[in-house]
């Protein structure tokens, strides 16, 4: 692998560990809100994230990267009152994580390349479980829609802080 693939590759690494860390922040946030009906599948994806995460930062480090970090706080896209809004914010955070695996997809090869599509593909099904619409290519509609948001849907907090 050239160096410019493989810098390329560890900043869409660097760029979903940094989506699952808002994804994980958020699940906090939809977990708090959610109806109990719908609780296990918070859990579940919640833990798939944190799972994610994980897996995400050993890899950083297998290619010589430092982990990027979790912010402190994310402002979410929007107020979180009630259960319907959790429900859609776990929507909006499949769809910027699937955006980011798409990324991935792109950058990497071999066995991540793989790894990098079943996580865009678990993400955008997820996406349909909690919005009940789907789109036709998953990860890049959610990319032109320019809102302004971080990779999962959330942006650091003014107070938040990124150690390298």
């Amino acid at each position: 692998m050239s160096d410019e693939a493989r810098s390329a590759e560890l900043r869409a690494l660097q760029a979903a560990l940094a989506a699952e860390h808002a994804a994980v922040y958020g699940y906090g946030v939809v977990g708090g809100k959610i109806s109990a009906a719908r609780r296990t599948e918070a859990r579940a994806a919640y833990d798939a994230h944190r799972a994610r995460r994980d897996a995400l930062t050993r890899e950083v480090r297998e290619l010589g990267g430092q982990p990027v970090a979790a912010n402190a706080a994310y402002a979410l896209p929007f107020p979180v009152p009630d259960a319907a809004a959790a429900v859609r914010l776990a929507a909006r955070l499949e769809e910027r994580v699937a955006g980011v695996y798409a990324d991935l997809v792109r950058a990497a090869t071999g066995a991540r390349r793989g790894a990098a599509a079943a996580a865009l593909r678990e993400a955008a099904v997820r996406a349909v479980r909690w919005s009940g619409e789907s789109v036709a290519f998953p990860g890049l509609a959610e990319r032109s829609s320019g809102e302004g948001t971080g990779a999962a849907g959330t942006t650091p907090s003014a107070s938040a802080s990124v150690t390298p």
